[in-house]
C-alpha cells in the first residue's frame, strides 16, 4: 500500500463541502423558498471570507502563494495536460488554482448580486437579476468543469481526489511529483 500525507487540512475540507451544500441549496431553492435561497447565499458569503483568511494565513497548501501559479506556467501545464504528460502535484495543480480563483470569484459575484436584490437601490431592478441568474449559471458550468477536472486528475495519477478532501490525505510524493 502506498504511503500517504496530510494535504488538505481540517479547515479547507470543512470549508469545500460546506460551499457545495451551499451551493446546491441556494441553487434547488431558487424561486421556490426565497429564505433559505437568500441564507444559503449568506452562507456561501461568509464561507468566502473564510477561505480568503485562510488562503493567507492558512496551512501550507491552503495558502495561496503555494499554489496560484502565472499564466505561463498555467498555458504550459495546459498544453502537458492536452498531450497526457502533466506532473502530479501535491496540493492544486495549476488548472485547479485556476478553477479555485475562479469559484470564489464567482460565488462573490453571485452572492453579491442576490444581495443587491435585497436592497431598497437594486429590488426589482431586471438587470441585477438577470446578472445573478447568468452568474449562477456560469458558476454551475464551472462547477461541472471543476468535477471534470477532478476525475481526470484522480484517473491519469491513480488518486482518488475526492477521498482526499474527505480525509485530507493523498499518496506521497514521488519522483517527479510537484510537492
Amino acid at each position: 500500500m502506498r504511503a500517504t500525507v496530510n494535504v488538505w487540512d481540517p479547515c479547507v475540507r470543512i470549508f469545500h463541502w460546506s460551499l457545495v451544500a451551499s451551493f446546491a441549496v441556494a441553487w434547488l431553492s431558487a424561486d421556490k423558498i426565497k429564505d433559505l435561497h437568500e441564507w444559503a447565499g449568506y452562507a456561501a458569503a461568509a464561507l468566502i471570507t473564510f477561505r480568503l483568511a485562510i488562503g493567507f494565513a492558512g496551512s501550507r497548501y491552503a495558502r495561496f502563494t503555494q499554489f496560484i501559479r502565472g499564466p505561463r506556467e498555467t498555458l504550459s501545464y495546459t498544453g502537458d495536460v492536452i498531450f497526457n504528460r502533466e506532473a502530479r502535484y501535491l496540493g492544486h495543480n495549476p488548472l485547479g488554482a485556476l478553477m479555485v480563483v475562479a469559484l470564489l470569484a464567482s460565488t462573490v459575484l453571485v452572492a453579491g448580486t442576490g444581495w443587491l436584490q435585497t436592497t431598497d437601490a437594486f429590488w426589482g431592478i431586471e438587470w441585477i437579476e438577470e446578472a445573478h441568474e447568468m452568474l449562477a449559471n456560469v458558476m454551475l458550468a464551472l462547477v461541472a468543469l471543476h468535477v471534470g477536472g477532478v476525475v481526470l486528475g484522480s484517473f491519469r495519477h491513480g488518486e482518488n481526489l475526492v477521498r482526499a478532501m474527505i480525509t485530507g490525505r493523498k499518496p506521497a510524493p514521488e519522483p517527479g511529483d510537484v510537492a
